[in-house]
């Protein structure tokens, strides 16, 4: 029986592309600003966020993106020019998970209907479990996602490349720093949905990473980043879909990686010549 077919797969592979667009545009700039670290520790923001919106009864989708978004302004605000560092990122990053095991105690413990697979879905994703309005959303956001990262992709490369240069340009370089981060805050909260937060880092730094090997023009990258990681979640899910034991988290993550890999083996590092779209 063809795929298609499926409610479940067609829901995924539209919450999906759509998720993954979304990250291939946002991992590119957080690969270009060295800001992967951010990336990680907003995917445990997002796991305490879920956690504790589930424990206090409230949507889980009302705790990751109001946790995420919350303390992706908190980093940049404490970061230099918008720009988080290791130390405001590990003030953050110390406590937020033991944070999140808390409230997944708390949720398993007081709420009557709870159970322990709360936890495992946020931490891995249930994209095969999406709902067609779930995944209409999940489009939705990441478009918009999308249409804003788009939108300041000029300024924004021309203060990651030379932040010294943008604001003696009079380019809003703390500014831009901050709604860069909430663009990736809000793309870790959907992604969560879909892959997981355990998993969401190398979907935003992998295909991003392979793109800046294979090219050194920065909007060919960009649009490269988004392309591999579409490419990637469509691989994981057919994979899964033709080997029903293996959960479509862990191929997705399989082929990022391995495309990450190939890259490695057989492309030699590229010397950026992002200045030279200015």
């Amino acid at each position: 029986m063809c795929a298609f077919s499926h409610p479940y797969f067609v829901h995924a592979l539209l919450a999906g592309t759509a998720i993954a667009l979304a990250a291939g545009l946002v991992g590119y700039f957080l690969v270009l600003r060295a800001q992967v670290f951010t990336g990680d520790a907003l995917s445990h923001v997002a796991f305490t966020g879920a956690l504790a919106a589930l424990a206090f009864g409230y949507d889980l989708r009302l705790g990751l993106f109001g946790a995420t978004v919350l303390l992706a302004v908190v980093i940049g605000v404490l970061g230099k020019h918008g720009r988080a560092d290791d130390v405001a990122i590990g003030n953050v990053f110390s406590w937020i998970l033991g944070l999140g095991v808390f409230f997944l105690t708390l949720y398993t413990t007081s709420r009557g209907t709870a159970d322990g697979t709360a936890g495992v879905t946020v931490l891995f994703g249930s994209i095969f479990g999406l709902s067609a309005q779930q995944a209409w959303l999940a489009a939705a956001v990441s478009a918009g996602i999308c249409l804003a990262v788009l939108a300041v992709a000029r300024p924004l490369l021309f203060a990651s490349v030379d932040e010294a240069v943008a604001a003696a340009r009079r380019v809003p370089v703390r500014a831009l720093g901050i709604v860069f981060l909430v663009l990736v805050g809000a793309t870790a909260a959907e992604a969560t949905q879909a892959i997981g937060s355990l998993l969401l880092l190398g979907l935003l730094a992998a295909p991003a990473g392979t793109a800046q090997r294979l090219t050194d023009r920065p909007y060919r990258a960009l649009a490269l980043s988004a392309g591999l990681a579409v490419a990637d979640v469509w691989a994981g899910l057919a994979l899964s879909y033709a080997v029903p034991q293996l959960p479509p988290s862990f191929t997705i993550m399989a082929v990022v990686t391995a495309v990450y890999v190939v890259s490695l083996a057989v492309v030699r590092p590229r010397t950026r010549a992002v200045a030279a779209a200015w």
